[in-house]
């Protein structure tokens, strides 16, 4: 059982920045992944790491505005974002999965941080 939970979201807006962090129980051999989801829509991959060799992926929406990166020694992924766009605003989760990323679903899943851009 991996436990997630993501903080820093938050209201800014647009053209702002925040970093969302994501505290996982146990970090070796898992990929991170961000997600967001906004009311109704579908779930969307933003972002991921991959344990094995720290390869990332970004949807092209967030290419070079938001930077995913680790802490191993704080059992932290962060996703730096940038630049934010009022279609940024939803509800973001990080996933943690023993398989290289991105994937299409992930085995274990935090709450979510409310990420809200404004024009």
């Amino acid at each position: 059982e991996v436990q997630l939970v993501e903080s820093g979201g938050g209201l800014v807006q647009a053209g702002g920045s925040l970093r969302l962090s994501c505290a996982v129980s146990r970090f070796d051999g898992y990929s991170i992944g961000w997600f967001r989801q906004a009311p109704g829509e579908e779930r969307e991959q933003v972002s991921c790491i991959t344990s094995s060799d720290g390869s990332t992926y970004y949807r092209d929406s967030v290419k070079g505005r938001f930077t995913i990166y680790r802490d191993n020694a704080k059992n932290t992924v962060y996703l730096q974002m940038n630049s934010l766009k009022p279609e940024d605003t939803a509800l973001y989760f990080c996933a943690a999965d023993g398989r290289s990323c991105p994937l299409p679903g992930y085995a274990y899943w935090g709450r979510g941080t409310q990420v809200t851009v404004s024009s």
